[in-house]
């Protein structure tokens, strides 16, 4: 690990470190998806994604972690509908219908691992899929922008521009992206607006999370008195979606993977496929 003025950037080693655990994370959260449906509750599906990580000799990157009221108690955060992000697992089942987003972390040899993916359960609206459609969508233009020589504006400004300007939606300036290494977070902040060309310059071998926050309404928010869940002031509801990346001089790499959440969903009946174009 080399230092610069405020940043930490990895090495190839501890690149790959971070790349298992991130691979944990996915395949963590696609294990859950084989369970997702209406009736399941979140206490289930976080009592079957710890099990699964402490399987994989790895630990619950959240569960512990601390806040202002009471340290998180669950292993996944499960944000229902409108609530955006850090959702407590709790006992009430699920519906047909629900917007359900699923945050995971690991840790394991030292090094943390974050992604995170929402889910349609059932037949939900055409607005509602267009939402998380574009929150993907979201998220890869980001990462588009995660090459050494640019900014973290740039990041930002891909965010912003493809959600409110293009699409008329509401992003989340609350909540952040973030450096990831041996801490869960580090320096930078990766904000999800921002202007192009301004902020820090990308550097090869910084490792971040970028994690789009999007609500169909406006970008105004609520914090329960809990210190935990984040949720639209609007009760619209709200998507998320995270890859954890390391900047490259030509192209990004994305450390965690999608592609084994979206064969987990194909194959229940429960949920909604959301495609984005390549």
């Amino acid at each position: 690990m080399t230092s610069g003025s405020r940043y930490q950037y990895k090495s190839e080693e501890e690149i790959e470190i971070i790349r298992h655990n991130c691979l944990l994370v996915t395949s963590t959260i696609a294990e859950v998806a084989k369970y997702l449906k209406p009736g399941v509750t979140g206490i289930e599906l976080d009592n079957l994604a710890e099990t699964y990580i402490r399987d994989h000799n790895a630990e619950p990157a959240f569960k512990g972690y601390p806040g202002t009221v009471f340290d998180f108690p669950g292993t996944l955060c499960i944000s229902l509908n409108e609530v955006i992000v850090h959702g407590i697992p709790g006992n009430t089942p699920i519906r047909e219908g629900d917007v359900v987003s699923i945050d995971c972390g690991v840790k394991k040899n030292g090094y943390f691992g974050d992604a995170a993916f929402t889910f349609a359960v059932g037949g939900v609206s055409p607005e509602i899929l267009k939402l998380l459609v574009t929150t993907r969508e979201c998220l890869d233009l980001a990462i588009g922008q995660a090459v050494a020589g640019n900014r973290l504006g740039d990041i930002g400004y891909a965010v912003q521009y493809h959600a409110e300007t293009e699409s008329g939606y509401g992003v989340i300036r609350e909540m952040v992206g973030h450096g990831i290494g041996k801490k869960l977070h580090e320096p930078p902040e990766v904000p999800n607006y921002g202007k192009r060309g301004r902020g820090s310059i990308l550097h090869e071998g910084l490792v971040i999370a970028i994690e789009p926050m999007i609500n169909l309404g406006t970008r105004e928010v609520m914090l329960k008195k809990d210190g935990w869940t984040l949720i639209a002031r609007d009760l619209k509801a709200s998507a998320h979606y995270e890859h954890t990346i390391v900047v490259r001089k030509e192209k990004a790499e994305v450390l965690s993977d999608h592609v084994v959440i979206d064969k987990a969903v194909k194959n229940n009946d429960s949920l909604a496929e959301v495609w984005i174009k390549k």
